[in-house]
């Protein structure tokens, strides 16, 4: 320590003072003091206001000229990089739209390609041959109203085949497990009044299956061929359901059916079924069975045979039901087609499927069932 009385301890000249180490203080009009506190939430030198942003925003040293030219350069940065993210989402907007505009015109060609087809070469009378053949109609899938195998359809199918010149023989091309009695009625009843007129032989032949609804069609023809392998028969009525009223007591659930008549809902799988509906119900499919009995009588006439089983809705194999009466003959398509012709030759007179009906059907169909509005289809089978 000085012994100079005109020194003070707490005014600094501009020298270390040994005694507090290297503390260093300003001098009177030197203004507030440069120390650096420490920062209790980081643990190292406190930062005063705005020095972070000076650094980050230029380099030591720089002049305001400096600092002001880069920020003028970052503002540009981030103007370009704003700029570049509309640009980047216009384009991608841009691309969307055209996207969607190809597929509504893919989907307008596609309606006008199948609309021009069906209008000037779906018609068997352009491509049926002259020669002899075989005229095909196709019952493949299940026999509904909504599917490829329904009434409309293969009757329309019928009635081309019957009216080719050229067309010696109707076939009907069955791989069906069956399916609505209403369809399958349809179809017999077309056939069979066909089958009156006596111009023309109509025989039905059965690929892998020709079951219920299928055979029922099958029975109305002049005569039925399967493969030996062929599954056939299954002559009966069906109705399949559940029961969850107990289900829905288990986790809490109240159901809650306003009906206008004490039966109408006594199908409703979340109510019991009582014994009186159960016998009721029991009726109406014996009765169903009995019409689909004695449509396949009246088809099959005395070929027959006198067995109980035939109509007990067993599916038979293709020898099998050789010996029941259900079938007249094993063979194939390529065998009839020899045998009734002279060659393998035929033509499918079934009405082509419209992809962009189908499509709309499809769609249709799928939209009514996630809003609950389909239309719900008879719970009898064949």
């Amino acid at each position: 320590m000085s012994d100079d009385p005109t020194r003070d301890d707490g005014i600094d000249d501009g020298h270390d003072n040994p005694a507090n180490g290297s503390r260093r203080t300003g001098s009177v009009n030197s203004g507030p003091s440069n120390e650096l506190k420490e920062d209790p939430w980081t643990g190292g030198p406190e930062v005063p206001p705005g020095k972070g942003a000076k650094q980050a925003s230029g380099a030591p040293g720089d002049d305001a000229e400096t600092l002001r030219e880069r920020q003028r350069l970052a503002q540009l940065e981030m103007m370009d990089h704003w700029i570049g993210g509309v640009l980047a989402e216009q384009r991608r907007t841009r691309r969307w739209k055209l996207f969607f505009r190809l597929m509504f015109l893919a989907v307008v060609l596609a309606a006008l390609s199948a609309a021009v087809y069906s209008f000037y070469w779906d018609s068997p009378s352009v491509t049926a041959p002259t020669q002899r053949h075989l005229g095909i109609v196709e019952v493949n899938g299940v026999i509904a109203s909504d599917s490829p195998a329904n009434a409309e359809r293969i009757i329309q199918g019928l009635n081309r085949a019957w009216e080719a010149e050229s067309a010696a023989v109707v076939v009907l091309h069955i791989n069906s497990p069956g399916g609505s009695p209403v369809q399958s009625q349809r179809i017999y009843a077309e056939i069979m009044r066909l089958r009156e007129e006596g111009d023309k032989p109509i025989i039905a032949v059965i690929e892998d299956i020709g079951a219920s609804g299928a055979y029922y069609i099958a029975a109305a023809a002049d005569e039925i061929v399967a493969s030996p392998v062929s599954l056939v028969g299954s002559i009966g009525v069906i109705y399949a359901g559940f029961g969850f009223e107990e289900a829905i007591e288990r986790i809490g659930v109240e159901r809650r059916v306003l009906t206008a008549g004490e039966n109408k809902a006594f199908l409703d799988p979340f109510q019991p079924l009582d014994d009186d509906a159960e016998a009721f119900w029991q009726g109406v499919l014996s009765q169903t069975h009995r019409q689909f009995i004695d449509d396949v009588r009246a088809g099959r006439g005395e070929r027959l045979s006198d067995s109980s089983d035939i109509f007990s809705g067993l599916i038979w194999g293709g020898e099998q039901s050789i010996e029941l009466g259900l079938v007249d003959q094993l063979g194939n398509l390529e065998q009839l087609s020899r045998e009734r012709v002279g060659n393998t030759d035929w033509v499918d007179y079934t009405p082509s499927l419209d992809p962009f009906e189908r499509f709309t059907r499809r769609f249709t169909q799928v939209a009514a069932e996630a809003l609950g509005i389909k239309a719900p289809n008879t719970p009898l089978r064949f």
